[in-house]
């Protein structure tokens, strides 16, 4: 690939073992290869993995890596965001992921915040510059908004809380990519906007995540991946071929990085970066 290289980023999951923790730590040893800006870790619906993110990006900053906890505010109080952004704090973590986050269930109340720009508002009230705020962007559009015009219209409302910079959610089609971008910038969003980068390993937990989280898998790419039924091997390795052209699209038309969701496994997203050139 001849694109030149920018920054990269690799997200993991909070793990929930021991033996989860150990195999987090050979990914996260065997990705820093490729020196990411930096790591991030997710936040379990109304911080059900609170404990856990805190433990792994901790465990990333021991290792002499930058970390990005995600934070969702959805079901939760001020007082206790506040806790939780001043532990990080005092641990010198200085990135956060800020997100609206989904409402577990069962749960009938919001809490405090209702939108990830109320809480970028909040974290800059409360802590001034010291966190690089990331939020979220869809360029597919967010499966819970009523309309594309009010999902640019919730982004850009972040951007005015105090984001610094965005995580889009995955896709597989870079035009979204471009066209969201384009039409945010028209609107005066200057931010660095970032594509976020799913594997293709096994196209029944693809297709699962997809329809969870709204993201939009092409009818041809669906019908290539079927065909090859079971064939596990031939779906990595054309997994492994569309991601790396579609990240070096990305790049060539001008993307300021990738963020990778590495599932906490190296194997697929290490290829992919070899093969872009990291």
């Amino acid at each position: 690939m001849t694109n030149p290289l920018r920054p990269i980023s690799f997200e993991f999951f909070p793990p929930k073992t021991d033996e989860g923790a150990a195999k987090l730590a050979t990914t996260r040893r065997q990705l820093a290869q490729f020196n990411p800006e930096f790591f991030s870790v997710t936040f379990g619906a109304g911080g059900t993995t609170q404990e856990g993110t805190l433990r792994a990006v901790v465990d990333i900053q021991a290792a002499g890596h930058a970390a990005a906890p995600h934070l969702s505010c959805i079901g939760s109080t001020k007082d206790n965001i506040r806790q939780v952004v001043q532990q990080y704090k005092n641990h010198g973590i200085k990135h956060i992921v800020a997100l609206r986050g989904d409402i577990p269930s069962g749960m009938g109340e919001f809490g405090e915040f209702r939108y990830a720009n109320e809480l970028v508002s909040f974290l800059r009230s409360e802590f001034g510059d010291w966190f690089h705020i990331e939020v979220a962007a869809y360029p597919e559009f967010h499966p819970q908004s009523p309309s594309a015009e009010a999902d640019l219209r919730h982004f850009i409302n972040k951007v005015n809380a105090g984001a610094d910079s965005a995580i889009t959610q995955y896709f597989f089609n870079a035009d979204a990519y471009f066209r969201f971008v384009d039409e945010v910038q028209a609107r005066g969003v200057s931010i660095p906007i970032v594509p976020g980068i799913m594997p293709i390993q096994n196209y029944s937990q693809l297709q699962r995540f997809s329809d969870m989280c709204g993201a939009e898998i092409p009818r041809w790419l669906r019908l290539r991946l079927q065909a090859y039924s079971d064939d596990t091997a031939s779906i990595r390795a054309f997994g492994l071929d569309f991601v790396t052209e579609l990240s070096d699209r990305l790049l060539a038309g001008g993307a300021p990085g990738l963020h990778f969701y590495t599932l906490n496994a190296a194997g697929a997203v290490s290829t992919v970066c070899q093969r872009l050139g990291y």
